[in-house]
């Protein structure tokens, strides 16, 4: 069976690395990889394939840094020559980025069948691109695979309220934590947080590069209260998205953030680099969607600096919190309690076990003929 997977940015290139690694042990699957080009920096993309052990993309489509809108019609575009030539019997999609909406989109064009992984979630704000990305994919798509029972059931009552057959939904857990067990110990080998002077569990990691946050005035005089607010108890760590450090450098901000004490700017890192300064932290402060996934497995506390979360396992089972209130005595509460070892205590979800990408494989193994 051949597969085509669509990847396009760091995200996806973490849960691919899931379904690489585990459809190794199934000769009956054959599984290649189409880079659209979305994240083109060597920081953002090369240093994946090599610290994960992806196989190098067969088709690279280079598109990049371009508006939106253009992107994507460059991206159907292109896939749809790719998938014309390579004939896949099955395109796969991962989580829910431009790339994702694309690839699911063009294969349906063609009418072949599509494979979503980590279906079903949702936030309820639909102001996020990703929001929108999400449920456009998991309308072109056959089979889709849930990480969590809350998109499962968003999945399942979707179909019950709009009448959809032919789609099949399964339970499968989070390939992000399958990649996460593989590479643990080679990530605490780095030592990276020790190599930067930081002590385990004195600092504070922060990570933003939604548009929320980083593109408005508003958003920016945020950011700067929640990296103050933290430089006044411990010391922040903030490895800076080019996208961020490019708005912030346009406005000005950047050479405010400079000014702080306590502040430590990094570059991107690596998988293995960042795995190691997240399980080292006392509390991680982020508007990512997979670092939420990612903290609640190794029980480190997480603030979400958003209002909304599209993975509500990770609050209600897990070492999550979002942080609705901005103002700088509700954000040095939240800091006090991670740093003191009084945040809540989470519990791993059912099914985050390492063995995702197998439930899968066998699912394929059985249901694409099927769906054909």
């Amino acid at each position: 069976m051949h597969i085509t997977a669509i990847a396009g940015a760091r995200p996806n290139f973490v849960k691919i690395a899931a379904l690489t690694h585990a459809f190794r042990a199934f000769p009956e699957l054959r599984l290649d990889i189409i880079h659209t080009g979305q994240h083109y920096d060597e920081c953002l993309d090369g240093v994946f394939f090599r610290q994960l052990e992806i196989p190098p993309p067969e088709t690279r489509l280079g598109i990049s840094g371009e508006h939106p809108g253009q992107q994507l019609a460059h991206m159907l575009t292109g896939l749809e020559k790719a998938f014309l030539e390579k004939r896949p019997d099955l395109v796969m999609v991962v989580g829910d980025t431009r790339s994702t909406m694309a690839g699911a989109l063009a294969a349906s064009a063609l009418r072949i069948p599509v494979a979503h992984v980590e279906a079903g979630l949702r936030s309820g704000d639909r102001g996020m691109p990703e929001e929108i990305n999400r449920i456009v994919a998991d309308a072109a798509s056959d089979l889709l695979f849930a990480t969590e029972q809350a998109a499962l059931d968003n999945l399942q009552a979707r179909q019950t309220a709009q009448g959809k057959r032919g789609q099949q939904v399964f339970l499968t857990g989070n390939c992000m934590i399958d990649t996460l067990l593989r590479f643990r110990e080679q990530a605490g080998a780095t030592k990276s947080a020790a190599a930067l002077g930081l002590r385990p569990r004195h600092y504070v990691l922060v990570t933003l590069h939604r548009p929320s946050n980083v593109d408005t005035p508003a958003g920016q005089e945020r950011m700067w209260q929640v990296l103050e607010s933290v430089c006044r108890q411990t010391v922040a760590v903030f490895p800076m998205h080019p996208r961020t450090r490019g708005r912030m450098q346009r406005s000005g901000w950047l050479q405010r953030l400079e000014t702080l004490d306590n502040l430590l700017l990094l570059p991107p890192q690596g998988y293995l680099e960042f795995l190691d300064l997240m399980e080292n932290a006392a509390l991680i402060m982020t508007d990512s969607g997979g670092i939420q996934d990612e903290t609640t497995f190794l029980g480190i506390p997480c603030l979400t600096l958003r209002d909304t979360t599209e993975r509500p396992v990770t609050v209600t089972m897990g070492t999550n919190e979002l942080l609705v209130r901005h103002e700088p005595p509700a954000i040095q509460k939240k800091i006090e309690q991670a740093l003191s070892g009084q945040w809540k205590r989470g519990t791993v979800p059912p099914l985050w076990d390492g063995q995702s990408g197998r439930r899968i494989a066998e699912i394929l193994i059985k249901k694409i003929p099927q769906s054909r």
